[in-house]
């Protein structure tokens, strides 16, 4: 309860009204004022003229010019004008003095200034304890402020102690406070002293703790403003000139502009939740911070990403066909899968995009063959090269508390095409590799598993983005170099090496043409016969793919550039098959690796490479000496435990095949495979190596005109080998005749083009005693086994279902 008796003695007084803006003044205070508006210098005009008295009150709004009786401040205080001085620009400056409470009760009419009737606010005190108690609180409290704000003089502290009215010692420390405005007049307004005492209190403690931290501020930031003055200090030179030339509203402006495009664009619920939360924390920022480029450049990411923008996907499954077929000859499995997936989308409005892995040697058209299915479907293309890539941020993208951090390649792509249902081509997948980084092709997982990749989280985003509708394709030249549980997710599509005829017609519709037009023959009639590309192709190309193709056709356009350029006047040129060493030099490779005779001891054999099949010499010799057993060729382990298989299923046969039974005693057998530099493995050379010891042991020569390939076992079973369709093109184009292969790889055969198949002879086997029969020359009237053995014939048995690929790397 106040204990305060307002005094009945005062009664009401007349005075001039001076309207106050930002400033409070209480009684006991005495305070300069400018004064410039008309009303306000009359009222002090008045005051003068009479006892100098005036009555002073705070506006509620500082920025109204001409206030209304409403915009004034009910309580005030009254005081008196010490002193007036009269500038040149017209304004007074007076000094005043405030000298008690007073409450307006009316304005009187008056055109030259405000005239009111105040009713003063003085009130008995009746001192008790309480009172007592705060007054010590307060001036302790200023004391403690005091200690901290240096501005504070020591004869202040002394004089404010010594003050003993508790009105009096309210009004005088409020007056040395900065408090907020409203404060200070609701300290104004507060008549009781000791309810103003515990208000003032605890706005001086309050004052006290945030002067405090805002010194713990600034040390704690001292040593950062050292080091960005220079920085701060340019700063303020370059927004002082972009001031001065009228472009200060300008980084405004460029916030405003984000915000419309933020509101502008479609993206997923929490996307647009996370670009307006980080919109208000960039509005919060100085715009040359680093922290808000930070920001904005995540932002700009955000509303960047096509998330809702589409291809129209055509569906005209002719259309499409005849595209494909435009841009490739053959390939017809890759085409077939794909013309399936846009009659599946015909027929249904979603369909989870595929996920096809095209794996072939080098220069088959994998990577074109995807820019070729974009275009039949209508899609865009992008294309990303894995090669070489060990950093699992290069999928994800960094996470934003590093600098210069970014998204991953994956979302990177996506706001290059523009659109979230491109074709998207992942080159050389199997050239990914693994480090301290992480591993890049555990990363690729979640983005090629269409299960979960509708969810795929960008380390830099942070929000997921859907990359369901997306037809990804993923290339690679070998199977084994990609990891097992990344080939799982996806559809894996083999293209093997091109045959001589398709190579022709490679040439003769895509590569010829583009060649020249590329080298400025369009206008004139460049003519190669069929003999010319085949000889180009047989005797100065040796690979799967038409990569050297080309370049050996591009080098022949060059020449036949020259020529025109030359003679400006001819028009035409043919170039014969006889004529071809004039442009490329002589053979770089002899058509038909084949030997010219048979030998006894040597082999011809198939090999799978990671640029399609090869032709593998086997050598055999046998010398005088302890038994002892040499392969050389840089073989690798799996090939060397072949050649010991194949050494004991002919010592385990000799007697049949008429050999001595201790041959492995008496004789040192050496098996070589030239081209030594080049590292060779895998089982499928184990029949090959052992008709070449039974050759070397037997004396019987083996046909030059035959290759061979499969796996042996100790028993003699020849089980089956992959690459086969690789291996038997080799043997065609090397002038092979006929082919023996496991009878297991009998239904690998339909995948063998018919013009192939047709001119090779090739023979099914079971058993090693088979392909000896096959393989050696025989005398007339000689024998190779013993007359009352018969070769064996394991059919029905069923074979090993476990097949390894024979490589050649």
């Amino acid at each position: 309860m106040s204990l305060f008796k307002p005094n009945q003695s005062t009664s009401n007084v007349i005075l001039p009204l001076l309207p106050l803006r930002d400033i409070v003044v209480f009684p006991y205070m005495v305070a300069p004022l400018f004064v410039g508006r008309t009303k306000s210098v009359n009222a002090l005009s008045d005051a003068m003229n009479k006892d100098k008295r005036v009555f002073l009150a705070t506006q509620k709004k500082a920025s109204v010019d001409n206030p209304r009786d409403k915009d004034i401040s009910p309580v005030g205080t009254i005081g008196n004008v010490l002193q007036l001085l009269r500038l040149p620009d017209g304004t007074v400056k007076a000094l005043v003095e405030g000298k008690s409470r007073g409450r307006i009760i009316r304005f009187l009419q008056n055109e030259d200034f405000f005239n009111v009737e105040i009713r003063p606010e003085e009130a008995i005190q009746i001192p008790d304890a309480e009172e007592e108690a705060l007054q010590r609180a307060v001036v302790e409290n200023f004391e403690k402020y005091a200690k901290v704000n240096k501005n504070i003089s020591k004869e202040l502290v002394t004089n404010i102690s010594a003050i003993t009215n508790g009105s009096q010692l309210a009004d005088t420390v409020a007056a040395h406070f900065s408090f907020k405005l409203d404060d200070k007049q609701l300290l104004l307004e507060t008549i009781d002293a000791k309810d103003r005492l515990a208000l003032l209190l605890r706005l001086v403690k309050m004052e006290i703790e945030v002067f405090r931290m805002d010194q713990r501020i600034k040390s704690r930031v001292k040593d950062q403003m050292e080091k960005t003055q220079k920085n701060y200090y340019l700063n303020e030179q370059m927004r002082a000139i972009r001031k001065e030339m009228g472009t200060e509203d300008e980084a405004a402006d460029e916030l405003n502009e984000l915000e419309k495009r933020i509101k502008r664009k479609r993206m997923s619920k929490e996307a647009a939740a996370k670009a307006r939360a980080e919109f208000k924390k960039l509005k919060l920022m100085t715009p040359m911070s680093a922290e808000a480029t930070v920001v904005r450049t995540y932002i700009e990411w955000l509303i960047s990403l096509p998330w809702y923008d589409r291809s129209k996907v055509r569906t005209d499954i002719d259309e499409a066909e005849k595209i494909l077929n435009e841009d490739h000859y053959g390939l017809e499995k890759p085409k077939e899968r794909i013309l399936e997936y846009l009659a599946v989308q015909s027929l249904m409005k979603k369909v989870r995009g595929p996920i096809l892995c095209f794996v072939g040697p080098p220069g088959v058209g994998k990577t074109s063959l995807a820019r070729s299915v974009a275009r039949a479907t209508g899609r865009k293309f992008v294309r990303l090269s894995l090669g070489g890539v060990r950093d699992e941020a290069e999928i994800r993208g960094h996470r934003r508390t590093y600098i210069g951090a970014l998204p991953g390649k994956i979302i990177q792509s996506l706001k290059k095409v523009g659109v979230n249902n491109p074709v998207f081509c992942l080159d050389e997948v199997d050239k990914m590799s693994m480090d301290f980084r992480g591993d890049p092709s555990a990363a690729l997982l979640e983005v090629l598993d269409p299960e979960q990749n509708f969810g795929f989280n960008d380390h830099y985003l942070d929000v997921d983005y859907d990359l369901s509708d997306i037809l990804f394709i993923t290339t690679a030249n070998t199977l084994p170099d990609i990891p097992l549980p990344l080939q799982d997710r996806m559809e894996v599509i083999r293209l093997p090496g091109y045959t001589e005829y398709e190579k022709y017609h490679i040439a003769k519709d895509f590569l010829i043409p583009k060649q020249i037009e590329a080298n400025g023959l369009k206008d004139r009639k460049v003519h190669l016969s069929k003999k010319a590309v085949y000889t180009i192709i047989q005797r100065y190309t040796r690979e799967a793919g038409v990569r050297n193709l080309e370049r050996e056709i591009s080098s022949i356009c060059r020449k036949i550039a020259r020529k025109f350029a030359k003679n400006k006047e001819r028009q035409s040129f043919n170039v014969a098959g006889n004529s071809i060493a004039k442009y490329l030099g002589p053979p770089r490779f002899k058509y038909g690796q084949i030997e010219e005779k048979d030998q006894v001891g040597l082999v011809t054999g198939l090999a799978w490479t990671q640029v399609g099949g090869e032709l593998l010499n086997i050598e055999t010799v046998v010398m005088p000496g302890k038994g002892k057993l040499t392969v050389t060729g840089k073989l690798g382990e799996v090939m060397q435990e072949s050649a010991q298989a194949a050494v004991s299923y002919v010592r385990s046969r000799a007697d049949n095949l008429m050999i001595e039974k201790d041959f492995y005693k008496k004789y040192d057998i050496h098996i070589h495979i030239p081209e030594g530099a080049i590292p060779k493995d895998g089982p499928s050379a184990g029949i090959s190596m052992c008709a070449s010891i039974a050759s070397a042991l037997t004396k019987h020569p083996v046909h030059h005109d035959l290759a061979m390939t499969g796996e042996i076992t100790l028993r003699g079973r020849v089980l089956q080998i992959g690459g086969l369709k690789e291996k038997i093109l080799a043997a065609h184009r090397g002038g092979i005749k006929k082919v023996v292969i496991p009878k297991e790889n009998k239904k690998d055969l339909r995948d063998i083009p018919s013009e192939i198949s047709k001119e090779l002879e090739i023979a099914f086997v079971e058993h090693m005693d088979e392909v000896l029969s096959h393989a050696l020359i025989v005398e007339e009237g000689g024998h190779l086994f013993k007359k009352s053995d018969i070769p064996l014939n394991i059919a029905g048995e069923k074979p090993n279902d476990a097949e390894q690929l024979p490589t050649l790397n």
